[in-house]
């Protein structure tokens, strides 16, 4: 017979590892994201929140980090972008050469694996005299990039560009920098990378895979098999072979929540902490990412609470992604809250009594946001005039 494991530890076991707990006070960016996982970047504000509510780092220092290549937004995962630590820029890198969507939709537009080929080696030419922006590029390349007409329009590729810059990017020949330092812009030149990260790595694509699958245990774990596929995208065998290297334990019989072997002695031991800690944190946070929705980290109570969602309110246990930026104590979401500019302020409703700890987190937030980022995007095309509705409907819950 399973034997049942406290929720209420699980969650606040997550937060720790997480550092949503104060642990990682005062880390550098690059050690955050060693510990607590790869921060997901669409163009918003969410690794900012991922270091601010770990660490305290301001923007200054996160965007100090990335000059310095201490820490990149580049390809990993499934393909998407992510922002890692430097160590961690190969291993990401290797992961994404298997999703690489442009080359597939562009072969069915006509273009040859050569054609894509001698516009990369013209893109490293040009990008020998320094960084250039997308437009600088085409410019130097000139014919050897070429439309692909209305059909790769509608396909969302207008032209071959786009297939050479993701492919050195996989490939880590080139970056893409960030034009005015900011992770939240969405506005780049493209640079060689050199030394390629990948110069000297010598993983297969098996064990870069049981890499993977060990940060993920390491960030997220007790998890099962299933989550991990979920995050890396591999099939179901693939994932039992990326995973059976690790030797992972359940954490209790007949349950299906693996541990870490190394993890099981301070799991064990663990006690969630009576007091609160409250963290604000983005919408695409590691600590809902990681999971195959919001259950995990939902009180039973709030399954059914029902939310703001594009297609009409919604039950939060429906759903598998934040409807706003999420607020945790504990490893319990206990929040929601968005950035209104307008107002210059935070608007946030809660799951429980706000209290002073509550209200002060809420308030150092605010402060970051207004003076250091100016807005809080979930992604880059989270404008202010696209969520009034939301903030409309997280004033209303919060009355």
């Amino acid at each position: 017979m399973p034997q049942s494991v406290d929720q209420m530890k699980i969650r606040a076991w997550w937060a720790n590892k997480q550092g949503l707990d104060g642990s990682l006070d005062g880390k550098k960016a690059a050690e955050v994201l060693a510990h607590s996982g790869w921060a997901r970047s669409v163009g918003g504000s969410s690794p900012y929140f991922t270091l601010f509510s770990r660490a305290g780092l301001g923007r200054e220092a996160v965007d100090a980090a990335i000059a310095n290549l201490q820490i990149h937004e580049l390809p990993s995962a499934r393909g998407c972008t992510y922002v890692l630590p430097a160590a961690d820029f190969a291993l990401g890198l290797k992961l994404s050469q298997g999703f690489f969507g442009e080359m597939k939709t562009a072969e069915k537009l006509g273009v040859k694996e050569k054609e894509i080929q001698k516009l990369c080696e013209s893109v490293i030419t040009a990008l020998e005299k320094g960084p250039l922006d997308t437009e600088s590029i085409r410019e130097a390349v000139g014919k050897a990039v070429r439309s692909l007409g209305p059909e790769g329009q509608k396909k969302g590729l207008t032209t071959t560009l786009p297939v050479a810059l993701g492919k050195l990017q996989t490939t880590g020949d080139i970056r893409r920098v960030p034009i005015n330092g900011r992770l939240d812009q969405q506005r780049y030149r493209y640079a060689l990378w050199r030394p390629n990260p990948l110069e000297r790595f010598g993983l297969s694509s098996e064990e870069a895979y049981t890499e993977l699958a060990r940060r993920f245990f390491k960030w997220i774990g007790p998890a099962t098999i299933a989550e991990f596929q979920g995050f890396s995208a591999l099939g179901v065998k693939a994932s039992k072979a990326a995973v059976e290297p690790l030797n992972l334990e359940p954490i209790a019989t007949g349950d299906d929540r693996l541990l870490l072997p190394e993890d099981r002695g301070a799991f064990t031991s663990f006690k969630a902490p009576k007091e609160p800690r409250y963290a604000l944190v983005g919408s695409i946070d590691s600590i809902c990412l990681l999971h195959p929705d919001l259950k995990p980290i939902l009180d039973s109570k709030d399954l059914t609470r029902e939310v703001f969602s594009e297609k009409g309110p919604k039950p939060l246990g429906e759903l598998n992604y934040l409807p706003n930026h999420g607020i945790i104590d504990r490893g319990r979401l206990v929040g929601l809250w968005d950035y209104d500019p307008s107002t210059e302020s935070i608007v946030w409703m809660s799951f429980v009594k706000a209290d002073k700890q509550l209200k002060d987190a809420v308030a150092k937030t605010e402060e970051y946001v207004k003076s250091q980022l100016g807005d809080a995007r979930s992604f880059g095309l989270d404008s202010p005039k696209s969520r009034v509705a939301r903030i409309e409907a997280l004033r209303q819950a919060a009355k």
